[in-house]
């Protein structure tokens, strides 16, 4: 607002030139050459109508849509629950964007060189919504340039569903055609219950960046769709994931994101937590950025080989924040809407990273429902991975549960409920806390991950697998699911000790335990990861977990290079005989069910038995046979010894192995357990 002579106590009128509105002047202040006031005005105030507020003695300034569009009473007004976006027709494209306080929008046309050829006008319809019918078609470049608070600002679409690079400009596409022969999206692998999954972690870049990978397209999409040869007798490429026997392989970020530059992406490096369009595939991973239809393509590919092998597909969503706030094209069509900002007009920054969505808005809940929606439809994805969920608000989170159950029920829906310091209040967040107001969304079980390897942020702090038996009791709830502290059911708990955040595993026991031989570690190792495979709920796997992976020490690697962050395809092979004994404790959990409950109900055959300090032992007695599974852990750095009864069993995990079938039969009443081991046995007693 123009800085003129204001006093909450003069008489002011507000007009747009054809309506004057009364109008309240409050909070008269200045920020820097700006003069900030709150204007308190009638219903039959519109936003992106100029306005101008006039003083008795006929000075005037330009009035800015502020605070307002974040009350009910505007989300009520100009909520539309049409579709966005460029929308092809038989006869061209018609061009829809939400922009309610904008005053004009129009749609910039360019040729395939970038430059300019034509705008279109849009004309303004019901609930905030611009339209243009044009007679443009497929592969129309565009962009819009909406008039809004007295400026012009270009941007994307923010539902563009294909762009070029660096998601500069839109592109009307045909989806159709970026399909792959016998496409079918829906065709996948079947998956009974959410209890059996077991979910493997995976970059997209580092799956394939190593030299000696075996594999031609590093760093891509492409890459996923290869058939190398196996080496050692152990499959490469995507053959080695189905091979390994996980169900569900969890890619991070996909959508497009702002920290790699699409032009030239080496030697740049990020996870992708920073993302810019929510519609359209990251090119970076893509053999040609340039070409929008290739990177959707290419993703399309790349999930049908997961299918094909058996291995459903998740996609890790960021809907939380944004790469840079006054960039996003949200911000540059509805200034003020889609993010949170406290009483002064500064964004709430419980990311950590500048900003905070604001999931709670009709609008913005919309658009992550019609991202989520679209993933799952146009391109079979299987699951989706919330990042920092507890930014969110509860109602919006059961909302895309509902939309994914419309089209298939099995899709997984899951995410870190942390407790975030956004402005929302704590009743509404989507947090571990509130999860049983979310029945059917899994939550990231930090409780599980610190008590079997230690607190997180300290280093020093030990978990059961590294020594600290102490906290036995707890780990034996995370074993059943945290169902008594957390959740309704076991299938809500995300079980983990490892991830892409933070030290990998070897890396913090190599912190944690400096004077402890390497042997001893892995044994912790091998245990943290047993218990993970082995307990009630989801499992969830880092890639590399399985071969001991190590990052050099780097704790947060979001933009290591490739050297650090690289999937180390020799270091798989150096040390097969683990990889081979997780795969096969992923054997023995998919082979029993006893390992894949999750009703209250059934968590009851579980019985915790006696067993002297460090030792963790349980049965689990099975309803539709004469199985009964026995589970001993020890969390310590000697032997000990329990009693497991008399009867026949068989030893399905031992020491480096596991599988479902036996490594040997014992008919011994007591057992000798080695330290920091697991032994899996099976009873028809």
């Amino acid at each position: 607002m123009a800085d003129i002579s204001l006093d909450v106590h003069d008489a002011y009128t507000l007009t747009d030139g054809h309506l004057d509105l009364p109008v309240e002047v409050k909070e008269n202040s200045k920020m820097g050459k700006k003069r900030l006031v709150t204007l308190y005005v009638s219903d039959e105030y519109v936003p992106g109508n100029d306005y101008f507020l006039i003083h008795s003695s006929g000075e005037s300034s330009l009035v800015f849509t502020g605070k307002v569009v974040r009350t009910e009473a505007f989300d009520d007004r100009y909520y539309y629950d049409g579709e966005l976006g460029a929308l092809l027709t038989e006869t061209g494209t018609i061009f829809r964007v939400w922009a309610p306080t904008a005053t004009e929008v129009i749609v910039n046309i360019y040729n395939q060189s970038f430059q300019k050829r034509i705008e279109l006008p849009m004309l303004k319809q019901d609930r905030g919504v611009f339209e243009c019918s044009s007679t443009e078609g497929e592969g129309t470049l565009y962009t819009y340039s909406v008039y809004v608070n007295g400026e012009w600002r270009e941007t994307i679409d923010p539902y563009a569903k294909a762009a070029t690079s660096n998601c500069k400009f839109g592109m009307v596409v045909n989806t159709a055609n970026t399909n792959p022969e016998n496409w079918d999206p829906m065709a996948k692998p079947s998956l009974e219950k959410p209890s059996d999954t077991i979910i493997y972690e995976l970059h997209v870049r580092d799956f394939s960046s190593q030299a000696k990978s075996g594999l031609q397209n590093k760093g891509k999409y492409k890459a996923f769709t290869e058939e190398p040869p196996e080496k050692n007798g152990i499959p490469s490429g995507l053959n080695y994931i189905k091979w390994l026997g996980v169900t569900h392989v969890e890619l991070l970020p996909i959508q497009d994101f702002g920290s790699v530059d699409e032009m030239k992406p080496e030697p740049s490096y990020n996870w992708g937590y920073d993302p810019i369009h929510y519609f359209v595939p990251e090119g970076s991973y893509s053999l040609n950025s340039h070409e929008p239809y290739t990177r959707i393509r290419e993703v399309k590919e790349m999930i049908a080989s997961f299918h094909r092998k058996g291995l459903r597909v998740i996609m890790d969503v960021v809907f939380n924040h944004v790469y840079q706030l006054h960039a996003s094209n949200l911000e540059k069509i509805v200034p003020g809407y889609f993010f949170r900002f406290d009483q002064g007009g500064k964004p709430s920054n419980g990311t950590g990273v500048g900003n905070d969505t604001a999931s709670e808005r009709k609008m913005m809940r919309k658009l992550i429902i019609d991202s989520v929606v679209y993933w799952a439809k146009e391109f079979g994805v299987d699951g989706f991975r919330f990042d920092l969920m507890g930014i969110h608000d509860k109602e919006t989170m059961n909302d895309v549960r509902y939309a994914l159950d419309c089209i298939d029920p099995t899709i997984l829906l899951f995410g870190e409920g942390w407790h975030m310091n956004t402005i929302l209040p704590d009743h509404r967040k989507a947090m571990i806390s509130h999860a049983s107001e979310m029945p059917r969304i899994g939550f990231f079980n930090d409780h599980y991950r610190d008590s079997v390897k230690g607190k997180l942020f300290d280093t020093r702090s030990n978990g059961f697998a590294t020594g600290n038996f102490s906290v036995k009791e707890e780990v034996k709830k995370c074993i059943m699911g945290s169902v008594e502290d957390y959740f309704i059911t076991a299938s809500q708990s995300i079980n983990y000790v490892e991830c892409h955040d933070n030290h990998t595993l070897w890396d913090r026991l190599n912190r944690s335990h400096p004077d402890v031989n390497e042997e001893v570690k892995k044994q912790m190792h091998r245990l943290a990861t047993a218990i993970t495979l082995l307990s009630q709920g989801i499992p969830f796997i880092h890639a590399g977990q399985e071969f001991f992976r190590t990052k050099n020490g780097v704790e947060d690697s979001y933009k290591s290079p490739d050297k650090i962050n690289r999937f180390d395809w020799q270091r798989m092979r150096a040390v097969q005989e683990n990889v081979k004994y997780v795969k096969g404790l992923i054997a023995i959990r998919k082979h029993f069910k006893a390992f894949r409950m999750a009703e209250v109900h059934d968590l009851k055959r579980i019985t915790f038995l006696d067993s002297p300090g460090p030792l963790l032992a349980y049965r689990i007695d099975q309803d539709e046979t004469n199985e009964t599974m026995i589970v001993i852990h020890n969390g310590g750095f000697h032997s000990d010894v329990i009693d497991i009864g008399h009867g026949e069993k068989w030893i399905l995990a031992e020491g480096d192995l596991a599988g479902v079938e036996p490594i040997r039969k014992t008919s011994d009443k007591v057992l000798t357990i080695a330290p920091f081991n697991t032994i899996v046995l099976m009873t028809n007693d």
